[in-house]
């Protein structure tokens, strides 16, 4: 069964939605973080997406005290990325509370050092390759690397590369579906890597498409906070799963 993660964007420690990737276009939400983090974990997931969008922009972590709350406050595993361009930052996202670490920018622009990365942290690491136009966006998507996702993947497969999240921007946040013919692709071609689907989830009905594709896992972001996916929804399928 696909695997429901749900998504805790964060800006100046607050919930957001972007829409396409774009800061300009920002959605504030009242509920904390550590609030939707609780809700999230009593109806039974087993991981929670967190991005530290302030960091992406700054290649820094900024959002780590948030990160330390809701890892005092939830028992799931937390995935996070944004902003992780060192491994001093790398160990302090660790040390904050994250399970696995999400690194989209180091990878495509460092692949040298991504691949130590690979050497010393193993599984606790997620390749994260966001896409837009069929190209590799870094640096909070604000800009584009030169090396196409196929290499990167063939370059750290061998390595132990075990999953990777993969975003069409153009989807991300508009609740229009996301790019089945992308997560058919890329599972056909490398079964080996677990691949999330990400980007324009907006209802179980494309959990359940995804499910019979076998995509093992699936950010929802926008349609939770939109009530287009109730927690009931993520709680109902995880029961069943």
């Amino acid at each position: 069964m696909t695997d429901i993660l749900p998504a805790i964007d964060l800006i100046d420690g607050r919930c957001v939605r972007l829409t396409k990737g774009d800061y300009g276009q920002k959605k504030v939400y009242d509920a904390s973080p550590v609030d939707m983090a609780k809700r999230y974990a009593d109806c039974g997931v087993r991981r929670i997406h967190l991005v530290d969008l302030d960091g992406a922009k700054i290649s820094a972590p900024v959002n780590l005290r948030t990160l330390e709350r809701i890892a005092d406050s939830v028992d799931v595993e937390l995935e996070w990325g944004g902003g992780i361009a060192s491994e001093e930052n790398l160990s302090s996202v660790f040390s904050a509370g994250a399970d696995k670490a999400i690194i989209g920018s180091v990878a495509a622009l460092r692949p040298e050092l991504f691949s130590q990365w690979l050497d010393r942290w193993g599984e606790k690491l997620i390749l994260g390759a966001d896409l837009r136009d069929g190209k590799v966006a870094v640096k909070g998507w604000q800009e584009e690397a030169s090396t196409p996702l196929a290499l990167l993947l063939e370059r750290f497969i061998p390595l132990g590369l075990r999953e990777c999240i993969c975003t069409d921007i153009s989807r991300d946040g508009m609740l229009e579906g996301p790019s089945f013919g992308l997560y058919r692709e890329l599972g056909d071609t490398y079964p080996g890597i677990g691949f999330t689907a990400s980007g324009g989830i907006s209802s179980m009905a494309d959990i359940e498409k995804l499910n019979e594709m076998g995509v093992p896992r699936a950010i929802v972001g926008k349609a939770i906070y939109e009530n287009r996916i109730t927690l009931k929804d993520i709680s109902s399928w995880l029961q069943n799963a």
